[in-house]
């Protein structure tokens, strides 16, 4: 077992965006720290091995592109200053929100990063840093909390009170449906078909992207889901739960992908 020991902001509540593991798995991306860094550490020794600063204030959240784009896999922060950073080479500073960042996706395929502010919209930048679009969500869809984006151009977006809202990245709202329970965490299938969600209630449910209809629910755990990860092969769902557990669930959806295309 291996325990980072660095301590956060106080102001800082820990949330699924706090961390970013990348790729090979060799290291764990952390943010939060009063010294306005982010930082990186060895997943075998648990080690501090760099601490990477580019904001003004504390750094609320990190995301990372699925793939490698040249050469480069891309991880982007986002701050209170209200600036999300792709720290690339060169590095770009995306500018246009207002307020605290609190959730962003990176979608090197198509050079597009999707960001979200406390008290405002979602915006589309290029990873050039030009901002092209604003993505305006519906009446009650006003604090976006978490955010996926798929390499096939579709764009999942969770706001406070249960809403989750599906767009276009060229700006088209596509979907709507809301849900009871307090959602922590989402994460997209490779080929951006499938959402997986879970939350407080410790469900852990299995949408079809493109209508966001209901495929499957896992049997509940005993206390909620703080954070989502999934293995290389979509084969395994790893999720952190509030009791400090972690639970795995199998998952196959070519079985979902055959049942849905054979029954529609």
């Amino acid at each position: 077992m291996r325990q980072i020991s660095d301590l956060l902001d106080q102001s800082i509540q820990v949330q699924t965006q706090s961390f970013v593991i990348t790729a090979d798995n060799r290291f764990v991306l952390v943010c939060g720290f009063w010294d306005k860094s982010f930082r990186v550490y060895s997943t075998d020794s648990g080690k501090l091995t760099q601490i990477v600063f580019g904001h003004r204030d504390v750094v609320t959240c990190l995301a990372r592109s699925e793939s490698y784009i040249g050469g480069d896999c891309y991880i982007l922060s986002g701050s209170r200053d209200a600036w999300p950073c792709s720290f690339v080479t060169p590095r770009a500073i995306l500018t246009g929100h207002d307020c605290e960042i609190t959730c962003a996706s990176v979608c090197a395929e198509l050079g597009l990063v999707i960001s979200g502010c406390k008290e405002g919209p979602c915006l589309i930048h290029s990873m050039n840093g030009d901002l092209l679009r604003t993505l305006e969500g519906p009446a009650g869809c006003e604090r976006p909390r978490l955010i996926q984006a798929s390499s096939e151009g579709h764009c999942v977006v969770y706001y406070e009170r249960g809403h989750f809202c599906l767009f276009s990245i060229n700006g088209k709202e596509l979907g709507l449906m809301e849900v009871e329970e307090n959602v922590r965490a989402i994460l997209l299938s490779r080929d951006g078909q499938y959402l997986l969600s879970g939350g407080d209630g410790g469900i852990l449910t299995v949408w079809r992207v493109h209508d966001l209809k209901p495929l499957f629910t896992y049997p509940g755990c005993d206390a909620g889901i703080r954070s989502m990860a999934m293995s290389h092969d979509q084969r395994c769902i790893i999720t952190g739960m509030a009791s400090g557990s972690i639970v795995l669930f199998y998952n196959d959806f070519n079985r979902w992908h055959h049942e849905y295309q054979t029954r529609y």
